[in-house]
């Protein structure tokens, strides 16, 4: 081919909406594309891919052409997807998919199949490895949406749509936020790239880095929640915010160190937020990413809700810091800030109660003669018993929570603790994986 061709070819492909979305990602003059000419049928293949720097950090991404045969999925693109899972896992570093297909090349039959099989394949081998997310900036429908969600988290447009059904059914950006499939919903592609930038700020580059740091920042002085008052100021990052909100689950920084904050509201866990915590604490743990969880929960709404929680905070070996902030009853206690829990310091604030059942039937049970009141006067009756009798000073006394801090002196109590713990290493049984 003549460098005439050459050249009206590439200037073809940097026209392409792919290649433009990877430009604006990526910092300038650092993209390298790979495999720029390869073929599919007679076009381009549908999806630019390749390598460079996002504020000097090393990723790979790579950006379906929604206007190049609608983005369709192919064996080219499969080839070329492959071979960028394959320099990804070589290198350590993360992945960034940019999604925009209306479908697959159903004209290949079987071969099609193969293709996605390979994609599917591979997505799974690096999980856990290195970083994945996936951005939805158009249509994402049929077998190419679970690839997508395959991801760490998934970022959407607001006028794209997920979906496993070709029909497009229930695939709106809203929908799948109040779902817990989308991480985080975007105004527009503009603002889908800015926030796939943001996340990669609090993403090591793979299973055996640490995530970045950052200059220390004193906390938000006009913050109101307990993570804010903990954090560096502009640190935090929530995720799954539209999904299992009795349950906040918040990427941010202490003392410039990434941490994965879990915080709960003070009322029972549905089976949601357990889903949604269960799985955070899973990739902080992949990540080595230490957890700090706020705990103020009257309980589980479900047994097998309560096992999710127990489980990925028993198993995770990364470092965890539970504070009791307010109630924390029986299984809750122990599933995400006592023995259950496996954690490493469980702190408590001055006002926090922690009993192993409800403080009703608590006090019913430990002080019977304390409730022989009339029964509009019994509930005040458990909160004075559980003031006296199940206080943080109480726990402390038998060993239950290390310390008791107030909240002014919480944000130097974590930052010591994230110190010292930094060196943590937990050896573990060989075994494939939990079950639970």
């Amino acid at each position: 081919m003549s460098i005439e061709k050459i050249t009206q070819a590439k200037a073809q492909i940097e026209a392409s909406a792919g290649y433009k979305t990877l430009l604006s990602f990526f910092d300038e003059d650092s993209f390298c594309e790979i495999d720029t000419f390869a073929k599919s049928d007679d076009t381009f293949a549908e999806v630019v891919a390749g390598f460079g720097t996002v504020e000097g950090m090393p990723v790979y991404a790579f950006a379906q052409n929604g206007d190049m045969c609608g983005g369709a999925m192919s064996k080219a693109q499969a080839a070329k997807l492959k071979k960028l899972y394959d320099l990804a896992l070589k290198t350590g570093a993360p992945v960034f998919g940019f999604y925009n297909s209306k479908g697959g090349r159903l004209s290949q039959g079987n071969a099609l199949l193969s293709a996605y099989g390979q994609i599917l394949n591979q997505a799974s081998n690096l999980s856990g490895i290195v970083p994945q997310v996936s951005v939805i900036l158009g249509s994402c429908l049929g077998t190419g949406a679970l690839n997508a969600v395959s991801a760490d988290f998934v970022i959407m447009s607001k006028k794209a749509s997920l979906s496993i059904d070709v029909t497009g059914e229930n695939s709106s950006a809203e929908y799948c936020a109040s779902k817990g499939i989308a991480s985080l919903v975007a105004e527009d592609e503009e603002d889908a790239v800015k926030k796939a930038k943001e996340l990669l700020f609090y993403l090591p580059s793979n299973n055996l880095n640490m995530a970045p740091e950052a200059f220390e920042n004193e906390p938000d002085p006009a913050g109101k929640c307990i993570c804010q008052k903990v954090s560096d100021a502009n640190s935090t990052l929530p995720l799954n915010s539209e999904f299992g909100k009795n349950a906040a689950t918040v990427l941010g920084r202490i003392g410039g160190t990434v941490v994965g904050f879990v915080g709960t509201k003070g009322v029972a866990l549905d089976c949601s937020s357990t889903s949604k915590i269960a799985k955070f604490v899973r990739f902080c743990d992949a990540f080595s990413i230490p957890v700090i969880s706020f705990v103020n929960s009257t309980g589980f709404e479900s047994i097998k809700s309560a096992a999710k929680v127990s489980s990925a905070y028993a198993e995770a070996t990364t470092i965890k810091v539970s504070v009791v902030t307010g109630t924390a009853v029986g299984p809750v206690y122990i599933a995400m800030a006592g023995t259950g829990a496996n954690t490493d310091l469980t702190f408590a604030l001055p006002d926090a109660i922690i009993s192993p059942v409800n403080i009703e039937a608590a006090a019913i049970i430990m002080s019977p003669d304390k409730m022989n009141v009339p029964v509009s006067e019994q509930k005040s009756a458990a909160e004075t018993f559980a003031k006296e009798s199940l206080s943080a000073f109480s726990a402390a006394e038998n060993g239950y929570v290390e310390d008791i801090v107030t909240e002014d002196n919480l944000r130097d109590k974590l930052i010591a603790s994230l110190d010292m713990l930094s060196g943590k290493r937990v050896p573990t049984l060989s075994k494939k994986h939990s079950t639970i």
